[in-house]
């Protein structure tokens, strides 16, 4: 068995799941990426899987590796997203099923498997990744909004459920960072989504850190099924 810590971090081909990885594994964990698509990312406590967050045999298979070759799975960071602005009406329902299997079935995936190895050692940490999307009732993100709403309800009970077996389940709902995710989306759109919010600015990388570092923390041990919204929304 591994005496490093384990994470699990899923999306990290680019953007805030590619920062995390290379962060965490700047601080000596064995990071286990994931993402649809190859990545380049080249650290020698890294390991990348390609695989759809929810194709249930590759998540079974990915999890399956991980207990045969580091025997424990510390954190989980469900970072794997999809972000969707679009007006209700001209929404296709393929886009629709789309974020939602990626976003909720996804999650709940990762979230379950993980579990079950985590269960093992009696100690896990779990971060999903929810939105300042669902408290602002952003109009255009209608789909978007909703799956991070399932995923905010999916932490609180799987907080519960998963707390006899040692493993915290918590959240952090971003707002807008400046990644490939928000490229498309019209400035003035962006700024009125950060005149929403007590401190209108974007978010960093360093922002989401700190609130995941926070929930890591061996003294976090009694923080579950919570929900930190950056940016005061």
């Amino acid at each position: 068995m591994s005496e490093t810590a384990v994470m699990l971090i899923s999306g990290t081909r680019k953007g805030i799941g590619r920062h995390l990885a290379e962060t965490y594994a700047g601080r000596g964990w064995q990071v286990i990426g994931c993402s649809r698509k190859p990545s380049d990312l080249a650290l020698p406590n890294y390991r990348h899987f390609c695989l759809d967050v929810n194709d249930e045999p590759a998540v079974q298979a990915m999890l399956g590796e991980i207990r045969k070759t580091y025997g424990r799975l510390d954190a989980l960071i469900n970072n794997a997203g999809i972000a969707v602005l679009n007006h209700a009406l001209l929404t296709p329902v393929e886009t629709a099923r789309r974020v939602f299997e990626t976003n909720v079935i996804g999650a709940f995936l990762l979230c379950r498997e993980s579990a079950r190895l985590m269960q093992k050692r009696k100690f896990g940490r779990i971060v999903n990744f929810s939105s300042v999307a669902v408290p602002l009732d952003l109009e255009g993100e209608a789909v978007y909004a909703a799956s991070k709403a399932a995923v905010e309800t999916l932490t609180r009970i799987l907080a519960r459920e998963l707390a006899p077996l040692g493993v915290t389940v918590n959240a952090v709902g971003p707002t807008a960072v400046r990644t490939d995710l928000v490229a498309a989306v019209p400035d003035e759109k962006l700024q009125a989504l950060l005149a929403r919010q007590a401190i209108p600015r974007f978010g960093e990388f360093a922002d989401i850190v700190n609130v995941i570092d926070f929930f890591l923390r061996p003294e976090s041990g009694l923080i579950t099924g919570q929900v930190i919204y950056l940016g005061g929304v």
